[in-house]
């Protein structure tokens, strides 16, 4: 079963958290929520979820997970960017070339623990300056090697699609979205 981390902090974009975090889980993927802190976490607009685990307990088992998910918001973004354990997360899973991904003002997390550099990548049109030595596009979501980057909400469902591809093929989307019926 293909293992999942969605990290989550204070100020999170409830769409571009909890949209990926439901496809997948149709897909078949055991996703894991981990919080930044202890007990819900509140998103940007006042929707508050229950993380799963602590980011402590993923930083432990960080060598089991086939991909981590950060949703953005720019405060959740800020806040991901300042925990030194989403550092380290994305380093560990980045290392074994497992697939690493942001929605949003994300990427920017990716930008600033190194793992962009000289890679396509797209991002919320605010955090663009952000990306540093990123190929930046205008694509929905933009896909290289093992790194797969988005726009914001509403790209939310396109990019929730193409991690499933990713992890799954495309087979598994096409069967998922028959069900769910997105246009991506």
């Amino acid at each position: 079963m293909k293992k999942v981390l969605v990290t989550l902090a204070p100020g999170f974009e409830e769409v571009e958290a909890l949209t990926p975090v439901d496809i997948l889980r149709r897909a078949g993927a055991h996703v894991v929520i981990a919080g930044t802190l202890n007990g819900p976490i509140e998103g940007r607009n006042g929707i508050r979820v229950v993380p799963d685990a602590s980011l402590d307990d993923a930083l432990k088992d960080a060598g089991s997970f086939d991909m981590i998910v950060l949703p953005g918001g720019a405060v959740g973004a800020e806040n991901l960017k300042k925990d030194s354990r989403v550092k380290g997360l994305i380093a560990a899973i980045d290392s074994r070339g497992a697939f690493v991904t942001a929605i949003c003002a994300a990427p920017a997390v990716l930008s600033a623990a190194g793992v962009l550099d000289g890679k396509r990548a797209t991002s919320h049109p605010s955090v663009r300056n952000a990306l540093g030595s990123a190929i930046v596009t205008d694509e929905r979501v933009v896909a290289d090697g093992n790194i797969i980057t988005s726009q914001g909400p509403g790209t939310a469902m396109e990019f929730a699609f193409r991690l499933v591809e990713a992890l799954f093929g495309a087979e598994k989307a096409e069967e998922v979205n028959r069900t769910v019926l997105a246009k991506v």
